[in-house]
């Protein structure tokens, strides 16, 4: 399974890790592999870690925490205590090492500094008055993202996934709205 990192944020990125919310959830990370594949696949994040089921269930329980505060936010209601004690407490784990060189940034770390990294990134965002995070506006789709573009008129959470079906099932429709209107059936009688 492809992981989506379309929200502008590791933190949101972790809450996407589960689609429609709402409908039907699916929960790409089932067991610890999956997690160790999603921070890996990550670029905010070290490239290697190991995950073992305790510190992946409490992975998963920082996720839900996450995403209850960034829909908080979107909602613009009090935030949750019970999340903001978990995402806080996170964030007083141990930070990964940073270390700059000519190839770049090079972060390393075991998964606690990485789930501390990850909390002190959804705090950043959650505080910051002028972050504009929205849910992406593709029915079905519950993802909470940083919208950086111009003028704050990104209406999903990314392209390739929620825009083009929203595109393509627009484009269906008004196909099949000219064909009604031509006097033709839906499979092109007339």
């Amino acid at each position: 399974m492809d992981f989506a990192f379309v929200s502008g944020n590791p933190a949101l990125d972790l809450a996407g890790t589960v689609e429609s919310r709402r409908d039907e959830p699916i929960d790409v990370l089932t067991a610890p592999a999956d997690l160790e594949r999603w921070v890996a696949e990550c670029d905010e994040l070290p490239d290697r870690v190991a995950a073992d089921f305790t510190t992946f269930e409490f992975t998963l329980s920082l996720r839900e925490a996450i995403y209850r505060l960034a829909l908080d936010r979107v909602l613009d209601r009090p935030f949750d205590p019970g999340s903001l004690e978990i995402v806080n407490d996170t964030a007083t784990g141990p930070a990964p090492t940073i270390k700059l060189s000519d190839a770049g940034l090079r972060m390393s770390g075991d998964l606690l500094a990485v789930l501390s990294h990850i909390a002190r990134n959804g705090i950043a965002v959650l505080a910051d008055p002028y972050a504009c995070l929205k849910e992406c506006g593709r029915a079905g789709c519950t993802r909470i993202y940083l919208d950086r573009s111009r003028g704050a008129r990104r209406t999903w959470c990314g392209m390739n996934e929620c825009g083009n079906r929203v595109k393509a099932a627009a484009y269906r429709a008004r196909r099949r709205a000219s064909t009604t209107a031509e006097g033709r059936g839906p499979e092109g009688i007339t």
